[in-house]
């Protein structure tokens, strides 16, 4: 979907949000999906949701820093009449042992990002990544 025009990156992505519907593992078809993002450093600010492009904004400019990434599997999510109403955080967490940041999404029990590769339990989160700021993100439909 990546390499293709702004018009039919819209339709592809409109038709995997469809996929998602009766797919046997949602969450990780979103998450092999996004890996193939161009990634670059930087897209936008994750500490001001004012600089944070809606999803049609991000399908057009069509690069992915590793906080684009998570907020694209968010909307994507988030317009699907399966994971609509579920509830969704995007956490910006750091472990000062290693300095580094991750971002995160919670979706139910869930949490997308800490493995770019896979979901993993909110349970398995190791305990030295501490949530700097929590984002409760609104229900779509």
């Amino acid at each position: 979907m990546f390499d293709k025009p702004d018009s039919e990156r819209l339709a592809v992505w409109y038709d995997f949000r469809n996929s998602l519907e009766t797919s046997d593992n949602p969450l990780q078809d979103v998450i092999d999906f996004y890996n193939k993002a161009p990634l670059v450093s930087i897209v936008m600010d994750p500490y001001d949701q004012d600089s944070w492009l809606d999803p049609w904004e991000l399908l057009y400019e069509n690069n992915y820093c590793e906080f684009a990434i998570v907020l694209g599997i968010f909307y994507t999510l988030s317009l699907t009449d399966r994971f609509s109403q579920v509830k969704k955080e995007i956490h910006i967490c750091t472990n000062k042992e290693v300095a580094k940041t991750k971002y995160l999404l919670y979706i139910g029990e869930n949490v997308i990002g800490f493995d770019r590769q896979q979901v993993i339990s909110k349970n398995n989160i190791d305990k030295d990544w501490i949530a700097e700021i929590v984002y409760h993100l609104p229900l779509y439909q």
